[in-house]
């Protein structure tokens, strides 16, 4: 029964990665945790490989069309690397029902966002072959990335939630440019959080290939197929969906644990 649950919860996962630039990731820890009944200290770092491992294959259509800015994902990548490290130290210092109930708020607050208009772009620096401006990019660029970069270390989250109203609304980066540029930040912000986690001998490795493939074909087909799915009213409803999955881990932690 787990290799079902575990296909079809990893091909939910990519799909929206594959659509949205980010977000199903955050589904990942729940889903491993509620959905497979693994432990917090195993799922942590197998969300961060299956996130890890989706994205990148979700990038490689936005890389082919050349909707990547590697520029900022580099800045993103770099500042993010040390304060992946950070959360993961974090994360190993607090009890477990704590750690759950961080995610939980994380998740309210991504919903919160997900419902929030994005209409509109900053103008720190701009990704349509005009002219740059690197020095504003950059200072807002790192500390979003370290930000990020916490998040996904504390809690196994790619962060991409964030990365996209960091890349839109701040920086200016159009948005079909942002997903592309999402997908490699949040694949470096994995690896770099999943390298924090080596070591770890309780990780079920059939689970891990099983999850990480479904989402590899899921986010490659929204990716390459997703184009004409109206993707505001698909951020909405699966906005709603964080707050139920929040709902339920808040409850495990007061009510069960």
């Amino acid at each position: 029964m787990t290799i079902p649950i575990s296909l079809l919860l990893g091909s939910v996962i990519g799909v929206l990665l594959g659509l949205l630039g980010g977000g199903g990731s955050i589904l990942a820890v729940p889903a491993l945790v509620y959905g497979l009944g693994i432990p917090l200290h195993e799922a942590v770092p197998m969300s961060l490989m299956v996130v890890g491992i989706a994205s990148l294959f979700g990038a490689i259509p936005k890389i082919g069309a050349d909707l990547v800015q590697w520029r900022v994902a580099a800045v993103f990548a770099l500042s993010g690397f040390p304060a992946a490290f950070a959360g993961s130290a974090v994360n190993r210092l607090l009890p477990e029902a704590l750690t759950l109930a961080g995610f939980a708020i994380v998740m309210i607050a991504a919903g919160v966002r997900m419902l929030w208009s994005t209409e509109g772009t900053g103008t720190a620096c701009r990704a349509d072959g005009s002219t740059i401006n690197w020095r504003r990019c950059t200072s807002r660029a790192i500390p979003s990335g370290l930000g990020v970069g916490l998040l996904t270390g504390l809690f196994g989250v790619g962060g991409g939630f964030l990365i996209i109203p960091a890349l839109v609304l701040l920086l200016g980066i159009e948005m079909s440019v942002a997903v592309g540029t999402s997908l490699v930040i949040v694949t470096a912000n994995s690896g770099s959080g999943l390298v924090a986690y080596l070591g770890n001998p309780g990780l079920d490795w059939w689970i891990v290939a099983t999850f990480t493939a479904t989402a590899v074909v899921g986010s490659l087909i929204a990716g390459r197929y997703g184009r004409k799915i109206d993707t505001g009213r698909l951020q909405r409803w699966f906005a709603y969906l964080v707050f139920a999955v929040a709902a339920l881990v808040l409850g495990q932690v007061i009510f069960i644990r």
